[in-house]
Parts: structure tokens; sequence; C-alpha cells
């Protein structure tokens, strides 16, 4: 429990003052405020000026912005009408100043919809920002927008020789998900009946979510889906950068696409993104980069031949060996005057229990997995290789803090079928659609070579690489091996786990993820979810 509040000075303004600063600001004499009904430019603009002014920043409002900005319209609502002056404004402090951290200081909200799962990944690359991206296990991907399935397509590609085959395909595709989706839940209702005091509610999203997740698979990485972002203009002008110097041009198309919004809000934190000495500049250089590389690697490698995998793997590849007692030093470390070196020196002349104690110290009681400890974990990395099937690595890929690399989706690491798609008797129509998939992507790599991976299923196998750290890992595993997860994502999180004890030996590191689900699973894993989402309801009706 908090202790008494300590005593803060409160600033003094006069009536007409207070009157401007209420519709801008949430209080007018405590310490800590937000600001609000302001254009995001504005904000930026005056956090640029905060960081060099003696000032407070509701004072520094009241001298040195209030008469900039056209409030004519803000006496009841906010101040938006004068965006023309406020984007003035902020040039003139970002010009002085020049420093690119400014435009980490507004934040836009976009949704970007109808992009493919191979735009997703782009889309989801930023560190600094944060997704929502439309979910396969809750969202039948057989309904249709404007009379036709969802999957991506290429102007072009439609163009060719190739436009019917690819359209024809994609359909029969997504006419298989939409047939074994309703048969494998005809399977699932008789294997799993209602448990008594479950809802039927209850009872069919659990065995929709498990039918979808048998299916997911099917899909075409062309599928069609919907991200949220939140995010910086600094965040959003790097993203933007990046996407201009893709190969794949759905990418360049949305960047685009998205600039045009995003000016309509930010615009000034996004002037840089199409100068052609600016922005145009850096996308040049990343693809010219991307070229270099492409072609490096197929000199040096080209010779080596090693045969595809054709079964999911996980691989720690490198670790600190020394890496358990660096992250005990760096436990030890805020809590005395010592410098670093002799704390090491200290931790490796000690026992394991001596070291095992500090360790629970500051660990502590978890009794959430959502109760993380501090960055002394992140003291020590981890390295894997993963093949697993593109529909796991979409979800791992997600996890912002792991630096993530992939390989081209293509089908030459085999795929990955459910085994409850054998138990329901559905193997053949299922491999006929993983061969149909395979036979476009095959087709499209000679005219399209760029584009080839809209016809790869989410069940074919991908090679990736992830690394992070201890408290990553925490995160990540713990999430990815709760039993309602999808089964190709928690295996790949339980093998983790068990390379970090069994191969690094950081036992100690392992054991402090006490939240790690190594069983078979539920039955039905969203079962349990969507129980105590039924009991939230309830609790709030009754209220």
């Amino acid at each position: 429990m908090a202790g008494p509040l300590p005593t803060y000075v409160s600033e003094s303004f006069d009536a007409d003052e207070q009157t401007i600063l209420r519709r801008y600001f949430t209080n007018l004499d405590g310490p800590v405020f937000a600001l609000v009904n302001l254009p995001e430019v504005v904000k930026g603009a005056l956090f640029a000026r905060y960081s060099r002014s003696s000032k407070s920043l509701r004072r520094l409002f009241l001298d040195e912005f209030v008469g900039e900005l056209d409030t004519t319209g803000d006496e009841t609502i906010d101040a938006t009408i004068g965006l023309e002056r406020a984007e003035a404004l902020y040039d003139r402090v970002f010009f002085e100043y020049g420093d690119d951290s400014v435009a980490q200081l507004g934040g836009v909200h976009l949704a970007c919809e109808q992009a493919s799962n191979l735009l997703t990944k782009v889309l989801e690359w930023g560190r600094l920002m944060s997704y929502l991206e439309q979910s396969t296990r809750y969202i039948p991907y057989d309904e249709r927008l404007g009379g036709r399935y969802r999957y991506f397509r290429d102007p072009e590609l439609l163009a060719s020789s190739l436009g019917a085959r690819y359209v024809g395909d994609m359909d029969r595709l997504f006419d298989t998900y939409s047939e074994l989706t309703r048969e494998i839940q005809d399977h699932f209702r008789e294997r799993f009946p209602k448990a008594e005091g479950d809802s039927d509610f209850v009872h069919r999203q659990a065995i929709r979510a498990k039918a979808f997740d048998a299916t997911r698979g099917l899909l075409p990485a062309a599928a069609l889906s919907n991200v949220g972002i939140y995010g910086s203009g600094q965040a959003y002008e790097a993203l933007l950068l990046r996407m201009r110097s893709l190969p794949l041009p759905e990418a360049r198309t949305y960047a685009d696409l998205m600039l045009a919004e995003l000016r309509k809000v930010i615009p000034s934190f996004l002037k840089r993104v199409d100068l052609p000495d600016r922005g145009g500049a850096w996308s040049e250089y990343l693809a010219a980069n991307r070229n270099a590389m492409e072609a490096a690697a197929y000199d040096v490698l080209s010779g080596d031949t090693g045969a595809a995998t054709i079964e999911s793997s996980v691989e720690l590849v490198d670790f600190d060996p020394d890496g358990e007692v660096k992250m005990v030093a760096a436990m030890l470390y805020p809590f005395t005057s010592l410098p670093e070196s002799q704390i090491l020196e200290r931790v490796r002349r000690m026992g394991v229990e001596d070291r095992l104690a500090v360790i629970r110290a500051y660990v502590g009681d978890r009794s959430n997995r959502r109760h993380k400890p501090g960055r002394a974990l992140e003291r020590s990395d981890y390295r894997f290789d993963v093949v697993s099937d593109y529909g796991a690595f979409r979800d791992l890929q997600r996890h912002r803090m792991a630096t993530i690399e992939w390989q081209e989706l293509t089908p030459r690491h085999g795929y990955t079928r459910p085994r409850s798609v054998d138990e329901a008797g559905l193997t053949g129509r299922y491999d006929e659609a993983m061969q149909l998939s395979h036979d476009l992507w095959e087709t499209l790599s000679e005219q399209f070579p760029d584009r080839a991976a809209y016809a790869v299923s989410l069940a074919y196998r991908v090679r990736y690489v992830m690394q992070f750290n201890a408290r990553e890992a925490m995160h990540l595993i713990e999430l990815r091996t709760s039993v309602q997860g999808h089964p190709s994502y928690r295996a790949v999180g339980q093998a983790m786990h068990r390379l970090i004890a069994e191969q690094a030996g950081h036992r100690a590191v392992a054991e402090m993820m006490t939240f790690v689900d190594h069983s078979g699973g539920a039955d039905l894993e969203r079962l349990g979810a969507e129980r105590r989402a039924e009991s939230r309801r309830s609790a709030v009706g009754e209220t």
C-alpha cells in the first residue's frame, strides 16, 4: 500500500487562464496530468519546447502556444480547427531543434484492413508499435467480402495469363477450407459433447475455435486480415520507409495508402517520407542493401544444397554459458555500491545454493504469469533456429522484443497436418489442397517470384530465427505454452523451455518460468477461456 502523498506546489492561474487550460489539461493544480483536445503536432511541439524551458508545461502553453493557435472552435469542443497554424508552429519548433525524437511524441491509431498475410508480417515489424491482428481462431474465413472470398488479388497477376488460374485455385482452397471446417466441427461435437453446466454458447464457441485451429493451415498466405496499429510518428516513418523499399508491390501500394491517411493526422511527422533526398534516399538504401545481400548469398551459398526440412524443429544455436552468473550479478547490482566487475567475481565464487537464494529473492512469489521479475533477466540471451508451420510463425512473429528474421515462404519444408484432421477422415482432401497450393506456387514462381508466396498455405513450414533475453523468454514461453494456445506454437515454446534448461544448462532460468505448461493441452483449448468469459458477462449483468 502506498504511503502518504508528498506535498506538491500548486500552480496559480487567473480566471481567464483557468478557462483556457481546462479545455486542454485534465487538471490545473496537480503534478500529473494529461493533455487532451489538442492536435498531435501541438503535443509534440509543446513537449519539444518543454524539454528546453524552465517553465511548467501549463505555463509554457499559456505563454508561448495559445497565441499561435486558432482556438475559436474550442470553447465547447477541441482544438482541431487550427490545424494549419498548428503545423506551422510545429515546423518552427522542429527545425529550430532538429531533433528526430520529437516525432516520438505524437501517435496515431491506424486501422489497416484487407492486408494479405504476407503484408501483415511487414506491418508488424517495428518494435515500438502496438498491434492487434484479426484471428484465424475466432473468425470464419469463408465469409465473403464483396461477394468474393477474402484473398489478395494482385492487379498485375490477375491481368496476366495466370490470372484465371490464380483465382480458380484460390477459390478451390477456400472451398476446401469451408467444407472441412464444417465437417470437422461435426466431428468435434461428437467427440466432445457438451459438459453439464456449460451453456450452448460456450460449447459452440469452443468447438468453433478448435475447428478453425485445425483447418487454418488450408488458408493461403494471400488470405486477407485486418490489423490495428498504434504508433508514434517516428515509428510510422520507419515502417513506411521500409515498406517503400520492399519488392512486394502490395507493400509499396499499402505504404502510399497509409501515408495519405497519416498525413491527415500527423502530417509534419511524415514530411520526409517521400522527399527524394530524404525518405526516398533512405528507402533506396534499404532496397540496394537487400539486392546486394541476395547476390552475396547466392555467390557464397549457392553450392550448398542442404536437404529440405520435412519436419518441425527448434534448435538452440547460441547462448552464453556464463549467462546465469551474469544474471545473478545484475540482480545484485542496484543494491550495492560495488562495480559490476567485482560483483561478477564474487558471484563466481558463490555456491549454487547462494546463487539460488538471490534468484528466489529477485523473482519472488509469482502468483500470476503477468508478475515479471526485473531487467536483470535481460543479461542472458538465447538464439533459436525454428522450423514451424507458417500459422505458428504468424503468432510468434508479433513478439516485438524478440529479434526475428525469416526466410522466404515456400513449400520446400513440407507441411503439418493436425491429427484431428486424420481422426475426422479428412486426410485425403487436406493433402489435395496442400498439393494445389504447391503447384500454384511453382507456377507463379516462374513469372511472379516476389508474389508466389501468396499461394502457399499456412500449414507449410517456414524457417526463422528468434533471439531474445531471459526476460522475454519468460513472457513468450509462458504465454505461448498456455493450455488454451494453438498446438503449433505451444510445441515451439515447450521445446525452447527444455533447451534452455538442458542444452544451455540454465536450469535456474527455466525454473523461474513457473507458468510454462508442458501438458498435451486441453481437449477443447478455448473451453476454459469461454467459461471465464461467460462468467464475467454474467457478473456484469448482475451488477
